[in-house]
């Protein structure tokens, strides 16, 4: 029996991620990942779960860390799984990512920690960023809800 992976390449489970749409009026925070998995390409501010952590917590201090924003009541907004095979077909990364959805209350979004860039996009300048096609629905899902709410 071969002895389980314990990094976040090669998990033997999958890892817990927090992502948080942030919208200010119509406009989402998106982050520009500094580190792997991802490495330069744009998403959504959130990172891993720690353990004795709530996801809220979690999805609070991931923004904190990446921004340095801090928002006020969260929804959820979705859960999506994020399964990256290698070229050998073995699952290198494998993530359940919870969505979190807030509207920003103020102060001026800086790149922290993993990240190396920051932008508001308007939903008609989305398509620049090139995200993953499940942030593009997970945003939509986070502006229907807080518009409800």
């Amino acid at each position: 029996m071969s002895t389980p992976a314990t990094g976040r390449e090669y998990p033997a489970r999958p890892i817990v991620g927090i992502g948080i749409v942030v919208l200010r009026g119509s406009d989402v925070l998106l982050v520009r990942r500094g580190k792997p998995p991802g490495l330069g390409t744009w998403t959504l501010p959130g990172g891993a779960q720690e353990v004795g952590e709530t996801c809220e917590q979690a999805a609070r201090r991931e923004l904190a860390e990446e921004t340095g924003l801090a928002v006020g009541n969260l929804m959820l907004a979705a859960v999506v799984d994020s399964i990256r095979p290698d070229l050998s077909g073995r699952v290198q990364y494998h993530y359940t990512i919870i969505d979190y959805a807030a509207r920003w209350q103020g102060g001026e979004a800086i790149a922290g920690s993993d990240v190396s860039e920051i932008a508001w996009a308007a939903p008609d300048d989305l398509a620049r960023f090139d995200l993953w096609k499940e942030a593009h629905r997970v945003i939509a899902v986070a502006r229907s809800l807080l518009d409800r709410g």
